[in-house]
């Protein structure tokens, strides 16, 4: 018994309990951070944010107000006329919200707790529209066009007192477009388009100006550049050509000199060759005759000891027993020594003979070669002489006979780089006839008759001065001769 009254107690305690905390939690009232809580009553109006509160039934009461932001057109029906009279239409766009202060929320739910969301938009809109009205009367199209930040600017100052005794505040305010019935913005834009179009034409048609008189400069350039490029291209070659004439001449002639002077030294090498060659043979032949007389007399000592031989062989012959025997046997020893003897002394002979055939060899090639040398220094030492005395006697005939001797020798020289001459063009315009071969011919005559004068110049001495003076050439006697 006692123990159930007491779970009836705390099952009953329990139960009032449970129903306590449920009346206070239906008594307490939470606000959400984008809201406030209005509370009314015995108590007096208070405002709850962002927290929460017990509001007691019968003596107290509470009303939800938004503080979210509030965004509506502002666009009032008929047309607003601006500072110049043109009627324009304006659109824009407002942000409004309740200040976060508990007297502005206190003056909004004043103001609005009542009233819908769009009775309360309409009622602002009706402000902002009155206030836009007056702005736009003080501006000018120009103004309100270029300028919508400058007006929105004014809108929140203008509105600012208005705003702040309902509770509110304007985030902003902006101009969403502006028109008009006449064309005046359309029109407004036309003298800058055509001025910027006008400039941009002209800048186009400078632009292009400078392009073609920069592109005739520049051509202008390029062809003065490629005119003296061909200039120099031309010079250059002209001297190219005449350095490569040059030196093919220069080359032509060391050639020509080259092989004279190659063909000179092979002649004189192939007539002292020839020279040589003779002598050598002739003194060959003298020592080849030298050794087969050595040889023959060899061999007539030979041949009596032989015969000495044979005579001793017959008296031995003669000769009795052994006297025979002995004489045999001596003249067989001796013989034989003797034989020896001559054929060692042959053998000595023939070597001595063939060092000294040799050595008389080499002595007459030095003596031949001698010889040759002193009878060519003698025979040029007798022909300088015969030259002096003929000089002596003849002074001025000679040089008159050099002279006419050596002139086909001048005459060649002067005329030899003719021959060096691949091709001969000639061009004559005379009337006299003397054209052609006969003309080059002509010429070469006129070079010839140049010969005297250059032997006057040189010498100093006139050639008919000089033939005057030779003397009258007379025939030499056989006395004289011998």
């Amino acid at each position: 018994m006692p123990s159930t009254l007491i779970i009836i107690i705390v099952a009953l305690v329990l139960f009032t309990t449970f129903a306590l905390l449920s009346v206070i939690a239906k008594m307490f009232r939470k606000a959400g951070p984008n809201e406030a809580i209005i509370v009314y009553g015995f108590r007096g109006p208070r405002v709850i944010k962002g927290g929460g509160a017990i509001i007691f039934p019968m003596v107290e009461n509470s009303r939800q107000l938004s503080l979210e932001l509030m965004s509506f057109d502002v666009a009032p029906q008929q047309d607003l006329y601006t500072k110049q009279g043109v009627a324009v239409t304006v659109e824009a766009v407002a942000q409004i919200k309740v200040r976060s202060d508990q007297e502005s929320i206190l003056t909004a739910a004043e103001q609005f707790l009542t009233k819908t969301p769009d009775q309360r938009e309409g009622l602002i809109r009706l402000v902002m529209e009155g206030h836009l009205r007056g702005i736009i009367g003080q501006l000018t199209v120009e103004q309100i066009v270029k300028e919508p930040e400058m007006v929105a600017e004014r809108m929140r100052s203008t509105c600012l007192d208005d705003m702040s005794k309902m509770g509110l505040e304007v985030i902003s305010f902006t101009i969403r477009e502006v028109r008009d019935k006449n064309e005046y913005i359309t029109n407004m834009g036309r003298p800058d388009v055509a001025r910027i179009k006008r400039d941009a034409e002209i800048a186009s048609a400078e632009a292009e100006r400078d392009t073609a008189i920069r592109r005739a400069i520049s051509l202008r350039e390029a062809a003065v550049a490629k005119s003296a490029a061909d200039q120099e291209r031309v010079i250059a070659e002209t001297a190219s050509l005449g350095k490569q004439a040059e030196a093919q001449r220069d080359l032509d002639i060391q050639k020509a000199q080259y092989t004279e002077q190659s063909r000179r030294q092979e002649a004189q090498a192939d007539k002292a060759y020839e020279i040589q060659t003779n002598v050598m043979q002739q003194q060959v032949i003298a020592e080849q005759v030298k050794v087969q007389q050595i040889e023959k007399e060899a061999q007539v000592k030979v041949q009596e000891a032989e015969i000495l031989r044979h005579e001793k062989e017959l008296i031995s012959t003669v000769l009795k027993g052994s006297e025979i025997e002995k004489l045999r046997i001596e003249n067989i020893a001796a013989a034989q020594r003797s034989k020896l003897t001559i054929e060692a002394e042959g053998r000595a002979a023939a070597a001595r003979v063939e060092g000294e055939a040799q050595a008389a060899v080499t002595r007459l090639t030095g003596s031949a070669e001698a010889d040759i040398i002193f009878s060519k220094g003698e025979a040029e030492a007798k022909a300088m002489n015969v030259k002096a005395e003929a000089y002596q006697e003849w002074s001025q005939a000679a040089v008159v006979d050099k002279l006419i001797t050596n002139m086909a020798e001048i005459v060649r020289a002067m005329a030899e780089p003719l021959s060096k001459v691949d091709k001969i063009t000639i061009v004559s315009t005379g009337s006299d006839g003397n054209i052609g071969a006969n003309k080059m011919t002509g010429e070469m005559t006129k070079i010839a008759a140049q010969v005297p004068a250059l032997f006057e110049a040189l010498s100093g001495m006139k050639m008919s001065d000089l033939m005057a003076n030779v003397k009258e050439m007379k025939p030499r006697d056989k006395g004289e001769g011998e």
